[in-house]
């Protein structure tokens, strides 16, 4: 036997409300409701009745639609006002005057009429009010008194709406800044995804295809020539190339976190582990004062100084190589220099420094608002290297 599903129970329409709204619509109620029961006996006439009841009927309404029908709720709440306001005349105790007054007031305290509807809702009932004293013959100062505290009500009112306004507006201003802070930590999150999806694909393109071309060789020297010892050699060559690019993924994330020492720093650890990898000499030389770069542009020269030394091993392996790199006013720049092969380098088959780590970097480094070059020098080969700092 299986329970039920269980059912949440949605909060009605008053859970919904705020506590000051409670308060006032509450307030408001028992004194539209009071002030006809309270009135001295004899006072009110049938067609006062008729008004009044009309009034606490309007009132009713708009408070069960407003927050459901806002339009119409207002309505009703200018014809109770109204209403109210057309019985002043006949009610010398100032029951219908409490009452209009408490539309009035409701009224210029909402905010979704403009001002403009407020003042002729109030001239509108100041004008009943002064029909209805004229009409029974009321004295010129209960007109001009009753339409003295309608004006000092609307006024009131109207401060409390102004101030509500503002919070109204502080709320909207501050769902936008919060919309928009989530927005730009999205696009950021978003960014930061490419970066590392971009660093990781030219890691592993890079290694996996390296890796691959020394299986192949491997392969090829086992399976046709019966070469046991080069095919030996070409696969210790593969699992050192599969361990420097499971090193140059993990610099990769760890620039990427922003977590990879200053420039020159990185640059150094380079040279000094292609100085105990490979046989070729390698000087490092830096001009200028160094600086703090951003972390773009710091991966995109640190790349490119791995990337030159990797293509310097494998087409010039036991050629001096110099890297420079130079602080200037608006740029940083690097150079990588190679000095002529002795020798080709055994299985080379591109006839020279270049392809698709070299043609990335320069894609990457224009991301950043910088350039790169490889070209011939002297018989050897420079990588060179500028980022905007």
């Amino acid at each position: 036997m299986t329970d039920a599903p269980h059912k949440t129970k949605r909060p009605s329409w008053w859970g919904y409300l705020s506590p000051g709204w409670r308060v006032e619509r509450l307030v408001g109620t028992i004194m539209m409701v009071a002030a006809p029961l309270t009135a001295r006996p004899g006072v009110l006439t049938g067609t006062t009745w008729a008004l009044l009841g009309l009034s606490v009927a309007g009132w009713a309404a708009f408070v069960l639609w407003e927050r459901r029908a806002p339009a119409p709720a207002l309505v009703m709440l200018g014809a109770s006002a109204l209403a109210a306001a057309a019985a002043v005349g006949s009610t010398a105790d100032g029951t219908a005057m409490i009452m209009s007054c408490v539309g009035l007031v409701a009224f210029s305290m909402h905010t979704r009429p403009s001002p403009l509807v407020i003042m002729t809702m109030t001239g509108a009932a100041v004008a009943a009010v002064a029909f209805s004293c004229v009409l029974l013959e009321r004295s010129a100062g209960d007109v001009f008194g009753n339409a003295a505290v309608m004006l000092v009500v609307v006024v009131l009112g109207l401060s409390r709406r102004q101030y509500r306004v503002q919070a109204e507006h502080a709320q909207r201003l501050l769902e936008q800044t919060r919309r928009a802070q989530a927005e730009h930590a999205r696009a950021a999150a978003l960014d930061e995804r490419t970066r590392i999806a971009r660093e990781l694909h030219d890691v592993l393109a890079h290694s996996l295809g390296a890796l691959s071309v020394q299986l192949e060789l491997a392969e090829a020297l086992l399976s046709e020539k019966n070469d046991v010892d080069g095919g030996l050699d070409r696969v210790r060559q593969a699992r050192r190339l599969a361990v420097e690019g499971l090193s140059e993924a993990r610099h990769a994330v760890a620039a990427l976190r922003e977590d990879i020492p200053p420039l020159p720093e990185s640059v150094a650890l380079l040279t000094a582990a292609h100085r105990g990898n490979h046989p070729a000499a390698v000087s490092l030389e830096v001009g200028g004062i160094p600086r703090a770069l951003p972390p773009a542009a710091t991966v995109c020269l640190v790349r490119t100084a791995r990337e030159a030394l990797t293509n310097a091993a494998k087409h010039a392996p036991h050629a001096a190589i110099t890297i420079r790199l130079d602080y200037h006013a608006d740029t940083v720049t690097l150079a990588v220099r190679n000095e002529p092969a002795a020798t080709p380098a055994e299985g080379d088959r591109t006839g020279g420094p270049g392809g698709y780590g070299l043609t990335g970097m320069r894609e990457r480094l224009a991301l950043v608002g910088g350039r790169l070059t490889a070209e011939e020098n002297n018989g050897g080969w420079q990588v060179f290297a500028e980022v905007p700092a």
